[in-house]
């Protein structure tokens, strides 16, 4: 069909397309597939870990409202009217000036500091205070460190100072008003407080959980500073809120348009129309010691949420950093993620580059009303320190973890390299540890464990793969059960000739026998041949048998390995039949 240029109807050549159609379309292909329901919206539909619910189809009816203009309240569509580059922000744990350097020489425009207040001025020694912006990250030294960091720029000649010094109102409130009013006074470009997120998500938060505890948290600062005495524009102007982006895009840029439309409506009720200054920081909770390289697919998607959702700056973690420290290469990965993606994709080319569409301005708007419930749940209960130390922020959080974990061990949340795909005979890089724990959990953590103990062994666990018939009627099910008894670092043997019991379980002796075998076939040739194969391997010496699929019961089969079984459950019960010592 040729497309007409001549000025004529588009729907003289692109038939108009209804939902109702796509309705009857759906429901033929679900039926095909064996999924009786009078819905495919919610066949399709899948459902977050705040309960929003994800739509398999979006249209017009599905937006909420004017979301306004960029740089104007509710924000919702980014802080900078003119958008443009976001702030490209590199973390440092470790004094090392020459380190700091290359990053600065080779697209870094703002340094993140974790160090010692005395390490400060040997590492900005040869820095130009004045071109770049610096966040301190000192803890309980954080009033040392702002004032080396204010020496240093008047020693220097810098009379402006730009970043955040990091200041913890709910931790030190007396430091926090300190750095606060010394920032509003002198200094237009820094701030003194960091109002950090990315705690409440490395504890297996959800995104609303995240945001309502960040809401909170920056009420909770708002309420110290101007009860000391600064104005309500004032108090606005010192805050910083850290937030986590993740791999999962769609929910990275919603929950920043997200927080900003949160903020605007605190804003709002305190008589003004501040924005929200957004740092954006690439998960640690996602980041895997196993296969690290698939790291640098997670911050990539990560940094692209970051960076369309509005974040006036993002850090990306090196691809190692769930090894131990950083080193050049890794760095030089992460800072040119970023230019990458703003300048040769041109993300940050583009104002609000999600903007309009229907599926992300429903679901900013699904998840700021989840996160707003939150934040009021946390105000009745007294304020965010009332609500910690009660114990409702802990216990919420946990119990969106567990969610979280018992989806991990199934593996409906897949963990590229570990859960899924995993490489036991990786060669990982070796790094020097870092100067301090990162707090809190790790997505594939159970999963790692068990590699780990694996690979400890003198001789790393097998499981003996019991091929049934021909190469297409096993393939599928010997490449699953691999791919999970793999992904707790156990080697698969496969091994089978046809359907002869007696030449299968000499494979499996020839092979060097083991504790534990599993079928592999169809169900077609397991409803003739498992239980005799089943037989055969147990007077060859398989002490435990499982048959990869779900497909009823058959003697000698102990049980069955199946999408969306309890993964960790299947791994840590055969390293006991394997008498491997958990």
């Amino acid at each position: 069909m040729k497309v007409p240029l001549d000025g004529s109807r588009p729907d003289a050549v692109f038939p108009s397309v209804t939902r109702e159609r796509w309705r009857e379309l759906a429901l033929g292909v679900l039926r095909k597939s064996g999924v009786e329901t009078g819905s495919p919206e919610e066949a399709l539909a899948s459902i977050t870990y705040d309960g929003v619910t994800i739509a398999p189809l979006y249209d017009a009816s599905d937006l909420p409202g004017d979301p306004g203009l960029p740089g104007s309240a509710p924000y919702i569509r980014g802080s900078r009217p003119e958008g443009g580059s976001w702030d490209v922000r590199q973390r440092h744990e470790v004094a090392d000036p020459e380190a700091v350097l290359a990053d600065l020489e080779n697209g870094v425009t703002s340094l993140w500091l974790a160090l010692e207040p005395e390490d400060l001025p040997r590492v900005l020694e040869r820095v130009y205070l004045e071109l770049i912006s610096v966040t301190l990250d000192a803890g309980g030294r954080t009033r040392e460190a702002a004032g080396v960091l204010f020496e240093l720029a008047e020693r220097k000649g810098s009379g402006a100072l730009a970043g955040n010094l990091g200041a913890d109102a709910l931790a030190d409130p007396e430091t926090a008003i300190e750095l606060a009013r010394l920032c509003s006074e002198g200094f237009p470009d820094l701030r003194a407080i960091t109002v950090d997120g990315t705690p409440y998500h490395d504890e297996g938060g959800s995104d609303a959980e995240e945001l309502g505890c960040s809401v909170a948290a920056g009420v909770a600062a708002l309420r110290t500073l101007t009860g000391a005495g600064l104005t309500v524009e004032e108090a606005f102007g010192q805050l910083e809120f850290r937030y986590a982006a993740t791999a999962d895009q769609f929910l990275t840029i919603a929950k920043l348009r997200a927080a900003r439309r949160l903020w605007a409506r605190v804003a709002e009720v305190c008589g003004t129309d501040a924005g929200q200054r957004q740092h954006a920081v690439t998960s640690s909770a996602m980041m895997t010691a196993r296969d690290p390289w698939v790291n640098m697919l997670r911050t990539t998607l990560a940094c692209f949420a970051a960076g369309t959702g509005g974040a006036d700056a993002v850090t990306v973690q090196p691809f190692d950093a769930r090894l131990g420290l950083p080193d050049a290469f890794a760095r030089r990965i992460a800072r040119n993620t970023q230019a990458l993606l703003m300048e040769e994709a041109g993300v940050a080319r583009v104002i609000d580059p999600a903007g309009g569409s229907w599926y992300v301005e429903r679901l900013t708007e699904d998840l700021a009303a989840k996160a707003w419930e939150w934040f009021q749940e946390i105000e009745r209960a007294g304020g965010m320190a009332a609500a910690r130390e009660s114990g409702l922020v802990a216990d919420r959080l946990a119990a969106t973890w567990k969610r979280r974990a018992a989806n991990i061990a199934r593996r409906r949340d897949p963990i590229t390299g570990v859960s899924e795909f995993p490489n036991i005979g990786e060669r990982r890089p070796s790094r020097a540890p870092r100067p301090g724990e990162v707090a809190g959990v790790h997505y594939a953590q159970e999963f790692e464990a068990l590699r780990d103990l694996a690979d400890a062994q003198e001789t790393r666990p097998k499981v003996f793969l019991a091929t049934i018939g021909p190469v297409a009627a096993y393939t599928a099910r010997a490449s699953f059960a691999a791919n999970l008894f793999q992904s707790g670092g156990i080697a698969t043997v496969p091994g089978g000739h046809g359907v002869d019991p007696d030449r299968i379980a000499a494979d499996f002796i020839a092979a060097g026998g083991g504790a534990v075998v599993c079928l592999c076939s169809s169900d077609r040739l397991y409803g003739e041949h498992a239980e005799a194969v089943a037989a055969a391997l147990r007077r060859a010496g398989a002490q435990k048998v499982w048959l990869a699929g779900r497909k009823g019961e058959f003697a000698g089969v102990d049980a069955d390995l199946y999408a969306g079984c309890d993964a960790l459950g299947v791994l840590r019960t055969t390293f006991d039949d394997l008498g491997v010592t958990r």
